[in-house]
């Protein structure tokens, strides 16, 4: 038996599966979405591996303490609100994984080639799976070495063993991305680990051809001379040769594994206007013409699932203002497919040497508030991990509070359907607090799980409701408030699930209805149970419904052989009530079907249980499901 206070709080916590925003603006006045709480939005930050500038923290740890660092990382990502995380793993043509194409990085041992102990990308995935974090690999596609002396490349090295494939520029080694066989040994370095191991994006950083050396000219015209013939100079030749490995890259990744997202990390200025009449209002270094990025072909081509161009000025800045560029890229993906994140320099928040504008602690704030003028704009990555941690000037902080106050889910890609509605199985009160459980669903890759009232047309229209999302099938709310629970299933590619399913535990009804936990066969924590009487006295089962249709309804009771061999169950069915006659002594602890009916939308009393009955044995009432029907 339960209190009446217990009751009520039960009463407030109906368990309800409702899926998709489009359903529930169907049966409700519209939603205002509050720009502060977004529902969708890419929130992450790059782990940069190259010189340790961020995990490992130096090399030779032990491998529990690298793998101490990254969860330490991960655990950063989530206590910051973030969904994502960008984890270099090609840093200098080596491998955080045991590739069958180049060495072992040095910045995981200090020696290139040298074995970790243990496989990094697959312990990486697994972990930020687990926190329910995206993980997108991040490589650099040309970047041999920070020095150019190949003798200090492991002897098997391919950049070693090819001398043909690489040149010193600058005081580092690159490869020649003008030969064919190199781009084909990429990108099968890529694919090795695409194929391999359960990411979720693959990611290009800024790096093509070497940024311009003052007096010094690219090494290539021999490759030119070789290759270049269909081509009237060198600089559309060069841009070529990277196309093709964003093109290639494109359909290669796609082929393996459709649903993993392809991204780049260009330079911010593409090109300025004053060269090029589609370029921004900008006076800086233009990527097209200095390191050979075509990244506005990219995006009218489709070669890209996303772009995270690296705006990192300040709001005013002369030559590269933040706010003339994110319109200019805003514009850029209009129309288009690929979605935008903007790249924010955390880096140079509250540090030292650093314009005026970045002492100011709102200025990284600033940019997100800028961002919401644009619908183009999906999200946000910092560079790097180091400096979201270190929070200058409590600058990240006031991110968090101005823009991460809830959780977000990840931007859907594609067009594929999303997954079936979950079906909600207990809610129960423990020390950890309410925990939600719910049966897994085919193609749910994972669950968000939201509270709020169920009459409430913004329930699920933006994050104000929502608790977090999980690849589990439970959820443990630690602070439970006033609502109901809503659970909703995401493809792995983000859609949410548009079906509609409610469970409804728990009924409202009269004093003479008695409270029991007796069986085991009991749906949740307990169930309502009468003597028949020849009088009206329903218990009910209110749930919203959310557009006019036909409706799947179902019960659940423990059976017994005392109980009633007659229970009516009332459906008020649009046009009139429905009765259904159930026998309780048999058929417990599990879905048993009313039928099909037309239901009106709304919230109301949907499903009685009455005990006007002239059979003998205790009327049970315990839980009630209603799901849209196919």
């Amino acid at each position: 038996m339960r209190a009446v206070t217990r009751l009520a709080a039960l009463l407030a916590l109906v368990l309800t599966v409702l899926v998709s925003p489009q359903t529930a603006h169907a049966a409700t006045v519209a939603c205002v979405p509050d720009p502060a709480t977004p529902k969708r939005q890419f929130r992450a930050m790059w782990i940069s591996s190259v010189a340790n500038i961020d995990w490992p923290s130096r090399t030779g740890l032990s491998v529990s303490a690298q793998q101490a660092e990254f969860r330490a990382w991960l655990d950063l990502a989530v206590q910051k609100r973030m969904n994502a995380v960008v984890v270099q793993v090609r840093p200098t043509a080596d491998a955080f994984w045991p590739s069958p194409y180049e060495p072992w990085s040095q910045w995981l041992t200090g020696t290139q080639g040298g074995n970790p102990g243990y496989d990094p990308l697959a312990f990486m995935v697994a972990e930020a799976h687990a926190r329910n974090l995206e993980f997108h690999a991040w490589f650099n596609p040309y970047r041999v070495a920070n020095h150019d002396d190949p003798n200090r490349l492991i002897a098997s090295h391919p950049a070693r063993k090819n001398p043909g494939w690489r040149f010193a520029y600058g005081g580092k080694l690159y490869y020649n991305p003008g030969i064919p066989a190199v781009r084909a040994f990429i990108e099968d370095a890529i694919m090795d680990a695409v194929t391999r191991y359960d990411v979720d994006g693959v990611h290009l950083d800024d790096y093509f051809y070497p940024y311009p050396v003052s007096g010094q000219a690219i090494p290539d015209s021999a490759t030119y001379a070789q290759y270049g013939g269909a081509f009237g100079n060198v600089a559309d030749w060069r841009r070529d040769n990277v196309n093709l490995l964003i093109r290639e890259l494109d359909e290669r990744i796609h082929a393996a594994k459709a649903h993993v997202a392809f991204g780049v990390s260009p330079f911010g200025i593409w090109r300025n206007s004053s060269t090029d009449p589609l370029g921004s209002r900008t006076s800086g270094l233009q990527s097209y013409d200095a390191i050979y990025a075509d990244s506005r072909r990219w995006v009218k081509q489709g070669w890209v699932d996303y772009l995270t161009p690296q705006l990192y000025w300040h709001i005013g800045h002369t030559a590269a203002d933040y706010a003339v560029l994110t319109a200019w890229w805003s514009e850029v993906v209009r129309g288009t497919a690929v979605q935008l994140y903007a790249g924010q320099a955390a880096y140079r928040a509250g540090a030292s040497g650093q314009d005026p504008a970045w002492q100011d602690p709102a200025e990284l704030s600033d940019h997100l508030r800028v961002n919401r003028g644009h619908p183009e704009m999906l999200g946000d990555v910092y560079f790097s991990a180091k400096d979201v941690r270190a929070d200058r000037l409590g600058a990240f902080s006031k991110v968090v509070a101005d823009h991460y106050s809830r959780p977000a889910l990840i931007p859907p890609r594609g067009t594929a359907g999303a997954p079936p509605a979950p079906t909600v199985t207990s809610v129960t009160q423990g020390p950890g607090g309410m925990t939600v459980t719910w049966r897994a669903t085919t193609g749910a890759a994972a669950y968000a799980v939201y509270r709020g009232d169920a009459a409430d047309p913004c329930l699920v229209t933006d994050a104000r409701n929502l608790l977090g999302t999980t690849r589990g099938t439970s959820f443990t709310d630690p602070a439970p408030g006033q609502g109901t629970y809503h659970v909703t299933a995401l493809s792995r590619t983000h859609q949410e699930s548009g079906s509609f399913s409610v469970v409804v535990d728990g009924p409202a009804a009269g004093a003479a209805w008695g409270t029991s936990a007796y069986s085991a066969q009991r749906y949740g924590a307990d169930y309502r149970f009468a003597g028949p009487v020849a009088a009206s006295d329903p218990a009910w089962f209110s749930a919203t419904v959310p557009a006019a249709g036909s409706y799947r309804v179902e019960v659940w009771h423990p059976a017994d052989a005392g109980y009633n061999s007659a229970t009516p169950y009332i459906v008020s069915a649009a046009g009139g009530a429905r009765t259904v006659v159930v026998d309780q002594r048999t058929g417990g602890g599990q879905w048993r079907s009313l039928g099909t009916f037309t239901l009106n939308a709304g919230t109301y009393n949907v499903v009685g249980v009455s005990r006007w009955t002239s059979a003998t044995g205790y009327v049970v009432a315990d839980a009630v499901r209603v799901s849209a029907s196919p």
